[in-house]
């Protein structure tokens, strides 16, 4: 069983920004994110946000095993070791880097026109002194169409952070490898949402599966976010597992090959020890007797061309064969599929998986309650995700319903969520508590939990037959209670009236100032 564990720790309350930037400056690690991300954006010039990605990223975690080596190199020396033994390196989880690979290295380069050469020199040393990031990082920083005067530039801004700082419990740069990710996802639009989920999405799904010790598995893992959360949410609820060394075995599959390589790389500076492999998860499944404790999953929503034919008798379809113009309960079936006998599955799915009869989905839902396989169903608000602007839900499903057997929760959040840019939502960390703790309270069954009109209700089997198998919250949780207005309707009218006439004169002064000082300007509106 692979062990989840860290390399190295960061304080993400302080960070030295580059001189160049003109200052140096003590920032909160959400300042830092937005300053470096600020930076590094205006060094993009024409180029697109897709292929800029990895030039940045690839130099991050460069820097990264870099700053890790330099800490480990001096630790050595501090206590008479040998700084250049890999065995010291490898002792406590840090990457051995050669000496070209070095961020020195690149520093004292950064102005050169090879500088391009350099860093696919320092890629390709890592790689071959350390076997797990084989095939991993990337090599084409010395390609013609890449400006080297900016990739100096670039170099010059991570030169000056400081990435070693451990007196904190938090990965700095983890972090903002993950905020930079998903910068670029949003600045990719569609494209971006193929290797990145937002985090809030994944915080709400992490917090209400609260992985703790067991298998963790994501099939369709996209660049690693929800093992990157439930890491974060081990480190912050889960504390005590870790210090008695309980194991947690991390699992992934991810069909885009540029995509499993960011995976690689998130998982190498976040020091998650996970299996992830290359490879399409529906037809090419590399974990096939994996039986998990917690699958946590966005697959690709309503594939149509997704090659059903060829998987017509597949074991895992339990429940009916999926259409084949829809792979989204080919996707359900494989995560139960890969529960254990106590496992439990929280994933996205469109919201047409709620309701959906074509092609026998409605069967096939019908199936999934009948054997009560549903525990909760949340749909979510519009505009969370970067890729698409198509509704979407959080199914969960679990083979261990213990006292809840024949119900499950409905939760309508699609209410929740703040505007954070133009066109993006977020959930809040108040928004993700709402659900979470209405879950947590229905799942013990006992007295704390009460349906909330217009947000959640716990329905049982025959609830659901009379909505023929429609797992749609709205259908269930009703509307919200309204506030009784005692107030008398004669008396509210005048109260009313008399402010309204209130503000017609103001309205009024508000009008005559105006004109008065576009007459003394030499202007008359009449």
């Amino acid at each position: 069983m692979r062990t989840l564990r860290r390399y190295k720790k960061v304080n993400p309350h302080t960070l030295r920004l580059p001189l160049f930037l003109g200052y140096t400056i003590s920032m909160s690690s959400k300042q830092i994110e937005k300053k470096l991300w600020a930076s590094a954006d205006k060094l993009r010039n024409n180029m697109d946000a897709a292929e800029y990605k990895h030039v940045v990223l690839g130099l991050i975690f460069l820097k990264y095993v870099s700053d890790s080596f330099d800490a480990q190199y001096k630790k050595a020396k501090d206590q008479n070791f040998d700084p250049e033994d890999r065995d010291f390196y490898l002792a406590d989880n840090v990457y051995w880097v050669p000496k070209e690979a070095r961020w020195a290295q690149l520093r004292d380069n950064a102005k050169q026109p090879t500088v391009g050469v350099i860093v696919d020199a320092a890629m390709d040393a890592l790689e071959q002194d350390n076997s797990s990031l084989k095939g991993v990082l990337p090599k084409n920083y010395a390609r013609e169409g890449l400006d080297k005067r900016s990739l100096g530039e670039l170099i010059d801004l991570f030169t000056d952070t400081d990435l070693t700082d451990k007196e904190d419990d938090e990965d700095l740069l983890g972090n903002i490898y993950e905020y930079f990710m998903g910068q670029f996802a949003d600045a990719e639009g569609k494209r971006g949402g193929q290797f990145y989920t937002p985090r809030s999405i994944v915080k709400l799904l992490i917090e209400m599966l609260q992985p703790g010790s067991g298998r963790i598995y994501d099939p369709c893992c996209g660049s690693g976010g929800m093992f990157v959360q439930s890491d974060k949410f081990l480190e912050e609820h889960m504390g005590t597992l870790k210090k008695a060394k309980k194991d947690i075995a991390v699992y992934g599959q991810e069909s885009n090959q540029t995509t499993w390589k960011l995976a690689k790389m998130n998982m190498a500076i976040r020091g998650i020890d996970a299996d992830i492999a290359y490879g399409d998860t529906l037809h090419n499944d590399k974990h096939k007797d994996l039986k998990a404790d917690f699958v946590i999953a966005n697959p690709p929503f309503n594939v149509s061309d997704w090659g059903a034919e060829t998987l017509q008798n597949d074991v895992r379809w339990k429940f009916g064969t999926p259409p084949n113009g829809n792979a989204n309960f080919a996707w359900v079936q494989h995560f139960i599929h890969h529960l254990s006998p106590t496992g439990t599955a929280g994933f996205v799915l469109a919201n047409g998986s709620m309701s959906s009869q074509s092609g026998g989905e409605g069967d096939i839902r019908k199936k999934l309650i009948e054997n009560d396989m549903v525990d909760c169903i949340v749909t979510l608000p519009s505009q969370l995700f970067f890729n698409t602007g198509i509704p979407a839900c959080l199914w969960f499903v679990s083979r261990d319903r213990n006292n809840r057997s024949g119900q499950t929760l409905f939760i309508d959040a699609s209410n929740l969520g703040e505007m954070v840019t133009r066109r993006n939502r977020e959930f809040s960390d108040a928004d993700i508590a709402k659900v979470n703790e209405i879950y947590a309270s229905w799942k013990k069954q006992d007295k704390s939990y009460e349906d909330i009109p217009g947000f959640a209700k716990s329905a049982c089997l025959d609830d659901i037959k009379e909505h023929d198998f429609v797992l749609t919250p709205g259908r269930y949780v009703g509307f919200e209670a309204e506030e009784e207005d005692d107030e008398a309707f004669e008396e509210k009218m005048q109260r009313l009236t008399k402010d309204l006439n209130v503000q017609f004169a103001q309205s009024h002064e508000l009008e005559a100032k105006i004109k008065e000082n576009l007459k003394k300007i030499g202007y008359d509106s009449d």
